[in-house]
């Protein structure tokens, strides 16, 4: 069993927070729950916001991203609201069958597809995106914008530096695979 993680918790002795010859771990586990609380607790804001327009939080990230870049190939689309190439396809379908996005093919380039807005897309999210801006201004009020700059810095080189990191299920370059 692990030690509660709240500020409030009593100070654990040196020996029960590192394991042998393991650097201090508590404060890489506390910033990681800490961060995962306030990305939920954020993206409940996110869900209930779009969900007034009958959409999901990946379906407006597909509109938004829409809105401010033009048409994107559908791979470019799935890296930025970060699905599968399956989930994408799934998403641009609904998408496509609420009349808010088509996809196209353009002159020059007949191997991929691009997502385009509709009209009716262009003219939902320009409607909807300026009050959804203004609620998450809100929610992340708690923070000065000066303190946003600096945790998005921060979370930058966190998130590259973990893309760097080998996963479980990949093996380290050089290794043999064990079969």
């Amino acid at each position: 069993m692990t030690a509660p993680l709240d500020d409030d918790a009593p100070p654990a002795t040196a020996a029960s927070k590192r394991s042998k010859g393991a650097p201090d771990a508590a404060p890489a586990l506390k910033a990681w729950v800490v961060l995962a609380r306030a990305y939920l607790a954020i993206s409940r804001h996110v869900a209930a916001d779009v969900a007034r327009h009958d959409l999901t939080a990946s379906e407006f990230g597909i509109l938004e991203a829409l809105y401010h870049k033009g048409p994107l190939p559908l791979g470019d689309l799935q890296k930025k609201i970060l699905v599968t190439s399956g989930g994408v396809t799934y998403l641009v379908n609904r998408l496509a069958a609420k009349g808010l996005i088509t996809r196209e093919s353009f002159p020059g380039d007949k191997r991929s597809r691009f997502a385009v807005l509709t009209p009716e897309g262009s003219a939902l999210i320009k409607q909807i995106f300026p009050a959804h801006a203004k609620r998450l201004t809100k929610v992340m009020g708690a923070l000065s914008p000066k303190e946003q700059k600096r945790l998005t810095g921060l979370l930058r080189t966190l998130g590259k530096d973990a893309e760097r990191e080998p996963t479980t299920r990949e093996r380290p370059k050089g290794k043999p695979r064990l079969s």
